[in-house]
């Protein structure tokens, strides 16, 4: 008789691998693994440009960068190439890269499962424009984001123009037109879509037979004539003679043309043309990152890829009167990281601050620079206080929607917190963040809380037992601590600050056991880990033996010992473990009738990241990401991706409940490149953590294969109702959207709402909702937000919707995360004209450096443009001198000079607008070929334009600026800085007319053209 668990690998085996009902490429794993999907053309696409930035960076940097970039990259490959200091000892994790990818994936995978229905998103019935409208849209969005630092929200939109971007190469017919390049005028919204099928055209004939590989009419591919295929899921109308999409699930390939044309799998039917439309579509998406790149620049695509090798410093922070002593320690260690890490690759990736009081909290402070961080925190004040309750619940609110996912964050407070309403909010952005918040927690008493006045009259304020109650479940919830010290021991506890916000810090075993029992924990120590570090937080009488790999003890009596050092402040005890060999099976043996937690960490390149997904059939089969918490007695899936190791498989992944009493194991199948699909049976209520085990493989001698444990932090909670909404992800300023959403039980009754956003937007929603026994289980209801006028565009703002029922004992949510992003009407990027190249270069490369040449330029936005915000090198390695000048028309005119030795002979600019539109071109030295002096300077000039829809907005002017050394193309991370001021040239004498070359936007007549060269000559004098 077959088990439970065999049951579900089989249910989920047989999902997989139903035959084929997709009108997109496959959204995540191809079952035949002969198909391209989306997953994997925007992961090849992601790595290749991620590592070329990282190439030309290092280039610029005189640093070397071996690595090959072909198709056998991987997240591993790319990260430890990338990193700043390849010779630090120090442990190199993947998490966030791989986590930004999956976010991409996942919003991917959004649209083709929200809107699988929707023809504009999939480029189906000839909606180019419509189609073209999307992308360059979402990629307003993507930059505008950026430039605001909100990069969950650029991931977010990223995914979802990469969907709708690759499906054109499979849906329309320019693959069948022969054509080898991507269509750049997909995200080029100034560009005409030119040669459409029009709407009364036919296109396509019926299908012979079996096979449907010549359907296209040889009059559209002979004329070039740009079509897609129609798909309707239940109507089989279509335009006459019109193709179709093709496919199980689309009724009109059934109807005259019968057949279809897509390309979305090798079984399609113009399956034989699948793998280059999915090459095309790599090349694409390649090209929209590129895109991207030249305008955010390369350190902000890092950042916006996740690449980087620490964890950001995150501290949210009570500045009332009593809290003088906590906000000088939290100065002391967050300077005391500064200073030990800067410079290194453990240096944070990002610095947060929020401080809260009553009646206030905020403002959020974010930044990379250090110095400015210890600036802000310095300025931290103690002031106020009397009343207890503080705002510590929206302080924690605002951090958990800005810091990057999976955090580690830490409150300093010494009071309740007066905003515990928004427990429900906190604990959903914890669950989808998955960061963990540890809370410093100073002068808690089990006793009655009791007043005395320091010696300025300031009341002084203790916890007492039960108001902590709340900072341990949040604690718990996330995998984080709450450590009650005394705040003259306050300098011993912040030492977890630095433990965690390490490089590369992993989770190999915590357990919460509440209420407390005697227990034995056994935990595996593999070869990757170092500076291993045990955490237990408990009452006073717990007492613990450790006992190591080797069989050797050490008690909890010991504070230095054969095998760790012990640290005890108020309920914490920080065991570091101090043998050189770790590596084997280790138990840690607690005895306690008080509850308590035990936490053991390390530093390993090797982890897990995970994400709760649906079995989804129909016609887009495959996994779907789960919103939310699962519902209880169901099944539960897992898609899991083992981090930081090419040679590694999962044995077992298990989740079990924080008594220990439960476990469940899970059936595990690989779906290649370190992704597996985990299925869980029946999952009772209560709340899960979810722990790994599993193998290296490197080695071919399974005596030496090391065996490594690993758990995740944030546990997973069940829950037997469910809250779902959909929206579009962005908002204009001073616009309101309407959410949606649906509130389903097993149960009838009559549900609490509750609804919060992290930017304190006006917004109205329902307080409940009622589902009736007609209701099928469902209830409606309609939220409303509406995003302030004076909003900077680039603004995200986080949605959260509860549903809690009656008896206040299930509760469920839905997040949604908005970008604010206000309409562009500057179209086209910024123009270079009246290029010029002057010097002569030998052919003799032994003799390139005694002579050099010069390259000129100007660029311009247009009268009616926002104007040029940087100019940079992405190739050369000369001299780059700006200055701007106002034209006869009134426009601004950047003057580019750029002067090179003959060993760098090529070069190209990127000029980026106010709005994020990029405009490029270059050119490169004359070469003599003979002895005789060269009398001509006729430039050679290149003009690639790249010009797109995107808001950046920003008031840096440009002008003069130093060079940039490179010896390969580099696309440079900081704007161009001006300090000359801007002067109108007038009176300028007429010089004979110059044939200029634009890269398209805002044009220039002759007579300007003429006007400017005179600019030109002048200032190159």
């Amino acid at each position: 008789m077959m088990t439970r668990q065999s049951v579900t690998l089989l249910m989920v085996v047989v999902v997989l691998s139903l035959p084929r009902l997709t009108h997109c490429f496959q959204q995540a794993f191809s079952v035949d693994r002969t198909s391209v999907t989306h997953r994997d053309i925007t992961l090849k696409a992601i790595l290749r440009k991620t590592a070329e930035v990282c190439r030309d960076i290092a280039a610029a940097d005189g640093r070397d960068f071996s690595l090959t970039i072909d198709d056998s990259l991987t997240v591993t490959k790319v990260q430890s190439a990338c990193s700043s200091t390849p010779s630090s000892t120090s442990p190199n994790s993947t998490d966030a890269f791989q986590t930004a990818i999956n976010s991409i994936h996942r919003n991917n995978g959004r649209v083709g499962f929200n809107f699988e229905l929707d023809v504009n998103y999939h480029f189906n019935n000839e909606a180019f424009q419509e189609g073209r409208e999307i992308i360059t849209a979402g990629l307003s969005t993507v930059k505008a984001s950026v430039e605001q630092r909100n990069f969950d929200a650029a991931q977010q939109a990223l995914g979802g123009i990469c969907h709708t971007l690759q499906d054109f190469y499979s849906h329309s017919n320019w693959v069948e037109l022969g054509k080898t390049t991507p269509y750049s005028t997909l995200i080029r919204a100034d560009q005409p879509l030119e040669n459409l099928a029009g709407p009364d055209t036919p296109t396509c004939k019926s299908c012979t037979g079996e096979m449907c590989d010549d359907n296209i009419l040889p009059e559209v591919l002979s004329q070039g004539l740009l079509t897609s295929g129609y798909f309707d899921f239940v109507s089989p109308v279509k335009p006459a003679g019109k193709c179709s999409h093709g496919g199980r699930a689309d009724k009109t390939s059934k109807e005259d043309p019968v057949g279809g044309i897509n390309k979305d799998a090798v079984e399609s039917g113009h399956g034989a043309l699948h793998e280059k439309a999915a090459d095309l579509a790599v090349d694409a998406t390649l090209e929209l990152l590129e895109d991207i790149r030249l305008a955010v620049g390369d350190k902000n695509f890092l950042r916006l890829m996740g690449l980087s090798q620490a964890s950001a410093l995150c501290i949210v922070i009570d500045t009332t009167g009593s809290m003088r002593d906590d906000i000088d320690e939290a100065k002391r260690e967050s300077f005391n990281i500064i200073d030990k890490r800067r410079g290194t690759s453990q240096e944070p990736s990002e610095y947060i601050l929020v401080p809260f009081n009553d009646p206030d909290f905020g403002p959020l402070i974010r930044t990379t620079d250090a110095d400015t961080f210890k600036v802000n925190i310095n300025n931290l004040t103690a002031i106020g206080g009397g009343d207890n309750p503080e705002l510590s619940m929206s302080g924690l609110e605002l951090a958990l929607t800005a810091a990057p996912s999976s955090s580690e964050i830490f409150v300093f407070t010494d009071a309740p917190a007066k905003d515990s309403d928004k427990k429900g909010t906190v604990t959903a952005l914890i669950e989808r963040s998955k960061s963990k918040v540890t809370f410093l927690l100073t002068d808690v008493l089990s006793r009655r809380r009791r007043r005395v006045r320091d010696s300025q009259g300031l009341a002084s304020r203790t916890l007492s037992g039960g108001e902590t109650e709340l900072y341990r479940d949040l604690a718990q919830t996330s995998g984080g601590q709450a450590i009650e010290v005394p705040k003259s021991g306050l300098s011993l506890a912040t030492a977890v600050i630095e433990d965690l916000t390490a490089s590369a810090v992993v989770t190999v075993f915590q357990a919460v056991i509440n209420p407390g029992r005697p227990e034995n924990f056994p935990f595996t120590v593999d070869s990757s880990i170092s500076n291993m570090i045990i955490y237990i937080t408990g009452a006073s009488s717990l007492t613990f033996t450790l006992t190591s790999s080797t069989g050797l003890s050490q008690m909890s009596t010991l504070s230095s010992g054969p095998l760790a050092n012990l640290t005890t402040v108020g309920n914490l005890r920080r065991i570091k473990l101090n043998t050189a060999n770790q590596t084997g099976s280790w138990n840690i043996s607690i005895n306690s009738n008080v509850a308590y937690t035990v936490k053991v960490t390390g530093q390993s390149s090797v982890n897990f990241i995970y994400d709760l997904v649906e079995v989804q059939e129909g016609a887009q089969s495959g996994v779907r990401p789960k919103e939310g918490r699962p519902i209880a007695g169901a099944n539960v899936s897992l898609l899991v991706t083992v981090t930081g190791s090419d040679t590694v498989t999962i044995t077992e992944v298990t989740l079990f409940n924080s008594s220990g009493l439960t476990e469940i194991s899970g059936l595990v199948q690989s779906l290649g490149n370190n992704d597996f699909l985990v299925g869980f049976p029946a999952v009772p209520a209560g709340e899960f953590a979810v722990r790994l085990t599993g193998r290296d493989t490197s080695s071919t001698s399974r005596s030496t294969l090391s065996n490594f444990q690993r758990q995740a932090s944030t546990q997973i909670q069940t829950s037997s109702l469910s809250v779902t909404a959909q929206a579009d992800i962005t908002i204009e300023p001073g616009s309101t959207t309407s959410i949606p959403f649906t509130v389903s039980s097993d149960t009838t009754g009559t549900f609490t709402v509750r609804v919060n956003n992290d930017r304190r937007y006006s917004s109205t929603s329902p307080s409940s909702v009622t589902i009736g026994a007609s209701s099928g289980g469902k209830a409606n209801g309609t939220v409303t937000l509406t995003a302030p006028a004076s909003t900077v565009s680039g603004t995200d703002v986080t949605l959260t919707i509860e549903a809690e029922n009656a008896a206040a004992t299930e509760i469920n949510y839905a997040v949604l995360r908005f970008a604010v992003v206000a309409r562009v009407t500057d179209l086209s990027g910024p123009v270079c004209q009246d290029t010029n190249v002057s010097g002569d270069c030998t052919s003799s490369p032994s003799l390139c450096a005694i002579s050099s040449w010069d390259f000129s330029t100007v660029f311009t936005d247009g009268v009616n443009g926002t104007g040029i915000a940087s100019i940079t090198l992405r190739q050369g390695n000369g001299t780059l001198n700006t200055s701007t000048v106002t034209g006869a028309g009134g426009e601004n005119i950047t003057v580019v000079t750029y002067s090179a030795s003959c060993c760098s002979p090529n070069v190209d600019l990127a000029a980026v607008d106010r709005v994020g539109n990029v405009g490029t071109c270059g050119g490169r030295a004359r070469v003599l070929t003979t002895a005789s002096p060269m009398t001509t300077t006729t430039p050679l000039i290149t003009t690639t334009p790249v010009s797109t829809t995107t808001p950046i907005p920003t008031t840096t002017p440009v002008s003069t600026t130093t060079p940039i050394p490179t010896t390969t193309p580099v696309s440079t991370t900081t704007p161009v800085t001006t300090t000359p001021p801007v002067t109108t040239v007038t009176n300028m004498t007429t010089a004979p007319p110059v044939n200029a070359t634009s890269t398209g936007g805002h044009t220039l007549t002759i007579s300007r053209c003429v006007w400017i060269s005179v600019v030109v000559s002048v200032i190159w004098k």
